[in-house]
């Protein structure tokens, strides 16, 4: 098997219209495709960053909680590149949006901290 790169991460959201709001006003994704799919009651928006398709948000109803401690089993977190971690940290703060504090990789020597989307699914901005 020959992979190339990765196509696109896959969000289930519990609010909608609050997880759509998140990721396309507060951190600026941009909306390639909104398709509402009346059969399943959900609808799944298509999300690029910088051009590249990056994020499928969906919608469900009643969708069943997960656990989103960063050490819980399955997916750890979703991380993004920053070239100013200073200036994208006060951005958020800005926005309302809180972070921990920021932390040096010991492997790396790199900055890093984390901030939550609106289920609490953990995101991490990381200075390149």
């Amino acid at each position: 098997m020959m992979l190339k790169s990765i196509h696109h991460i896959a969000i289930i959201c519990s609010d909608y219209e609050k997880s759509k709001a998140f990721y396309v006003h507060k951190l600026g994704l941009q909306v390639i495709q909104e398709t509402y799919r009346e059969e399943r009651g959900s609808y799944k928006l298509d999300l690029s960053l910088n051009g590249t398709y990056a994020i499928e948000l969906f919608s469900f109803p009643d969708p069943p909680a997960r656990q989103t401690e960063p050490e819980a089993a399955g997916l750890r977190h979703l991380a993004f590149t920053v070239s100013s971690l200073d200036e994208a940290v006060q951005e958020l703060l800005k926005k309302g949006i809180e972070t921990e504090p920021i932390r040096t990789d010991p492997l790396t020597g790199k900055r890093f901290t984390f901030f939550f989307d609106p289920d609490q699914l953990p995101l991490e901005l990381y200075e390149q």
